[in-house]
């Protein structure tokens, strides 16, 4: 089975096509500029793997669609003959609300939902629409199922995903915790039960998603029972560009000493902080690092508050689930920055976490990086969320033909 993986951004649309029974992918790439001109790069990555980019014309994501469905049958550098051997198409989508707890078939009333989320993730769910309404325009008829970064977070308890507002809060509005990057952190906790050679549902593990967003999860007995990001994916973590959890009396302040409208202080707080606003230099972990390397005092303090807000967040969820198995690190910093890596670890002793120099500084690809005498396992595992996204929408595509 062939499937389609979207992940629509306001202005960006990428993508990656699986062959489901040798579970690779046999194409991917990215349209960029959507809407203010248009790029696409396309990487066939079967037979002779082969690149191919081009500027041109996509005022809308239907025009990027069309783009992909091009590089995709391209005679040179495609890797299928006609669409009609793509059998599905899964679609990431960040914000499902409290309607989805799983992966479920698009239809209109499934749109209808996310499209109700919108006031939830006003970011990102207004782009998962355009990229699945896209696909119905140029793909036609073929199954497309949503699969939402929220679902995993649903096994967490009310004490966990509750604020300390007045209840009619969450009881009318649905303010509450609800977490983010589930995609990822589902998948690494399953990738590191098989590394540890144990059930997950024996496990009680915590996962470090690190990169331009980060958030940290708690995973027990193989469910989500908390996470570090909250109603918004701005809270938790400090971030490439987000301020990360901060006293709502900051926000008051600055809002009456400088007269920022809600829209300017919710910008600044989204796109002009974290380690960016920090440093002053960067959002770019690399860039930040080669910084602070060179002895500037700015990029050590934005590392360091990152690194030490991460160690705080590993300690409260190990304390929350009562013992921990393994640290898990993934995504772009935590699987290729080992500074990170080496100073959130080393203020996890107390835990029983001890780490290898050797092997953080070493390899490649899944991996432990703690000492063979470590009690609780440190873990590098790059993370795969489109392979979720896709293995989700086979089965419920195959369920779909199965017999009743």
């Amino acid at each position: 089975m062939k499937i389609l993986v979207i992940n629509a951004g306001s202005s960006s649309l990428k993508y990656q096509l699986f062959d489901m029974e040798k579970r690779e992918v046999l194409a991917k790439g990215n349209c960029e500029r959507i809407g203010i001109g248009g790029h696409i790069e396309h990487k066939r990555l079967i037979g002779q793997p082969t690149v191919s980019e081009e500027d041109l014309s996509l005022p809308t994501h239907a025009e990027a669609i069309a783009a992909i469905v091009n590089k995709l049958t391209d005679r040179s550098v495609g890797v299928v003959r006609h669409m009609d051997e793509i059998d599905a198409v899964g679609h990431r989508v960040v914000q499902g609300g409290e309607a989805f707890r799983e992966s479920v078939l698009i239809t209109d009333e499934v749109i209808q939902v996310i499209e109700d989320c919108i006031p939830l993730a006003p970011l990102h769910n207004p782009a998962n629409i355009m990229g699945i309404n896209a696909c119905r325009a140029v793909i036609g008829d073929v199954p497309m199922v949503a699969v939402f970064d929220t679902a995993f977070h649903h096994t967490m308890p009310k004490k966990a995903f509750t604020y300390a507002l007045p209840i009619e809060y969450y009881t009318r509005d649905r303010v509450r915790h609800y977490g983010f990057h589930g995609t990822s952190h589902r998948y690494v906790a399953g990738r590191a039960a098989a590394l540890l050679g144990r059930p997950v549902e024996e496990l009680k593990l915590i996962s470090c998603h690190m990169g331009n967003g980060s958030s940290i999860c708690a995973i027990q007995c193989g469910e989500s029972v908390d996470t570090s990001m909250g109603f918004t994916p701005v809270d938790g973590l400090p971030m490439g560009t987000r301020s990360g959890e901060i006293d709502p009396g900051v926000i008051q302040f600055l809002m009456g000493r400088y007269g920022y409208s809600i829209d300017e202080m919710l910008d600044i707080l989204n796109k002009k902080s974290g380690i960016l606003g920090i440093s002053g230099i960067s959002s770019d972990f690399r860039d930040v690092q080669t910084a602070k390397n060179k002895g500037d005092e700015r990029a050590r303090l934005a590392i360091d508050l990152f690194t030490y807000n991460c160690a705080k967040f590993v300690g409260s969820y190990a304390a929350a689930m009562n013992g921990l198995d393994a640290v898990i690190f993934t995504a772009g910093v935590g699987e290729n920055d080992a500074a990170v890596r080496r100073d959130v670890s080393a203020y996890l002793s107390y835990l029983g976490c001890t780490l290898d120099e050797n092997l953080n500084l070493s390899g490649g690809g899944e991996r432990f990086i703690s000492t063979p005498d470590s009690r609780t396992k440190l873990m590098v595992i790059p993370t795969n969320e489109e392979l979720v996204i896709a293995q989700d929408t086979m089965d419920i595509v195959r369920n779909l033909a199965a017999p009743i």
